[in-house]
């Protein structure tokens, strides 16, 4: 049972007693709470560092075409630069964010900016293509070992239910704002001084925080109160595997199309994960314990994660798509048109805590994720006429709200359910979950997009009604996956709820 539906069952008891009991409008409020200099800090620092790594994710997306001429890239070769980082970033979350339990976050925290630093700094020097894509894969495993360690460090570090609701909510802005922020970024960087500079703006923010998060946020627990055993390779080794094919065959299906590598790919994931949950079901020291794998609020509150960030991050790059390409206006045009996103996300982080003190997570997530297809859904009339740009930037405005509020609600669902021991597993799989959905969500719906559209290099009204049918099937799934997941988050927890009722009976 929730907080939120605690103190309403006590408002509801309370008033049905005689008058001689205190009425809802004479309990007494709780006072405020409030963070410490040293919490508040902590959260700049933790904050700062997550918006940079969400913001890396697409801050080369609309510099792709100066990137492969400076550097060589052939036509099909530079969708790997985003592909590598992806690949990297979503195939190795889960296991970083375990690690980090056994060996401490904040050291993993601290390891993760290095790297970040030393890879954005070799990529903004890259002169050959080679060089870039090394440099990217090593800012996807900075990625993959800093954002669970830095969430994990702002559950642990927040311990106090309404602090940290909070912080969450501030994190989930960070994430999603940064990721439509990377695009703003890097057009400006793009346009005003090089698309290197897309790398080296990361090379003092990581150096920053190397400095200043081990000053603010606590030192990492005793090794005797972290997880006992051993680190599970087997689970590490197939969970990472079965990751990479999968995401791996889901981007090569979205440009080729379902070839046999494609398939080979996602049947070969299939068969990891498959084994990966039978070796987990058996083994002591589990990377993930099938318990956890078991619970609805984790399996739910992932799956939703799927759909709210690989929602999101496809109406992001198919917005792009239709500013340049069906409007004719620049990279940075198209960049600064997302701006309603990012304002967006802002507003619902700040509200979103309050909202969650009057709303159940569950209801939120489900009526989010469902509203946040809704207004996905005006794009699918949007024209070739520049007029459509305002009523798009308002939809897409309140689009964002509720892809925010929905990100929140999951964060809240998933972290909520776990031990203070499991913080970094967690965290992990919440974070994994956000990253592939983030790499997947694009090269299926472009996949659905192209196929529409026909032709190797169509016409704008072909590219249009390509943009309309992966938005608009966008949005249906997300319209039947709100309802669907807050029906079974309802069910499991009701089930939850009987026990306890006949015991007390």
């Amino acid at each position: 049972m929730t907080t939120t539906e605690s103190t309403a069952e006590a408002i509801t008891e309370s008033t049905a007693e005689p008058a001689t009991e205190p009425t809802a409008t004479e309990l007494p409020r709780p006072s405020p709470v409030r963070m410490t200099p040293r919490q508040s800090a902590a959260l700049v620092a933790l904050l700062a560092a997550q918006f940079m790594l969400a913001a890396d994710f697409s801050v080369l997306n609309v510099a792709l075409p100066g990137v492969g001429t400076a550097l060589g890239f052939s036509a099909g070769g530079l969708q790997w630069i985003a592909t590598t980082f992806a690949l990297c970033a979503a195939g190795c979350t889960l296991v970083f964010g375990r690690v980090g339990d056994y060996v401490g976050r904040r050291r993993i925290f601290v390891a993760g900016m290095a790297v970040l630093a030393l890879s954005s700094l070799v990529g903004g020097m890259a002169d050959a293509p080679t060089t870039l894509l090394c440099a990217r894969a090593l800012q996807g495993l900075a990625t993959a070992a800093v954002t669970p360690a830095a969430l994990a460090l702002l559950t642990t570090a927040f311990t106090e239910p309404a602090l940290r609701t909070r912080a969450l909510g501030l994190n989930s802005v960070m994430m999603s704002s940064g990721f439509s922020a990377g695009a703003v970024l890097g057009g400006l960087l793009t346009d005003v001084l090089s698309w290197r500079w897309a790398f080296f703006v990361n090379v003092p923010v990581a150096l920053a925080a190397i400095l200043v998060v081990p000053r603010v946020v606590g030192a990492d627990p005793a090794r005797g109160t972290r997880p006992h055993g051993r680190i599970d390779l087997p689970g590490a080794v197939l969970s990472t595997a079965g990751l990479f094919a999968g995401v791996y065959g889901v981007t090569r299906a979205g440009e080729y199309g379902f070839d046999l590598p494609a398939a080979v790919c996602l049947i070969a994931s299939a068969v990891l994960l498959g084994t990966f949950w039978l070796v987990e079901s058996r083994t002591a020291d589990a990377l993930v314990p099938v318990r956890v794998l078991k619970k609805p609020d984790v399996a739910l509150g992932n799956l939703a994660a799927l759909f709210i960030f690989g929602g999101e991050t496809a109406l992001i790059f198919f917005t792009g798509l239709y500013v340049q390409d069906v409007l004719g206006l620049s990279s940075l045009a198209a960049g600064l048109v997302l701006l309603g996103i990012g304002v967006g996300q802002i507003i619902a982080g700040a509200l979103g805590p309050r909202i969650l003190r009057r709303v159940s997570p569950r209801t939120l997530l489900g009526l989010s994720l469902t509203l946040q297809g809704a207004f996905m859904l005006p794009v699918v009339a949007a024209g070739s006429d520049p007029r459509w740009l305002v009523p798009l930037i308002a939809t897409q405005f309140v689009n964002a709200f509720f892809s925010m509020t929905a990100a929140l609600s999951f964060m809240v669902i998933v972290t909520s359910s776990a031990a203070v021991g499991e913080q970094g597993m967690a965290t992990g799989m919440a974070t994994e979950s956000q990253q592939v959905g983030m790499a997947i969500g694009i090269p299926l719906t472009s996949a659905l997009s192209v196929a529409v559209a026909g032709p190797a290099v169509p016409g704008v009204a072909a590219r249009l009604t390509g943009i309309h049918t992966a938005v608009g099937v966008t949005a249906v799934c997300q319209l039947v996956a709100g309802p669907l997941i807050w029906t079974a988050l309802r069910k499991a927890a009701g089930k939850r709820r009987r026990p306890g009722a006949r015991r007390a009976a």
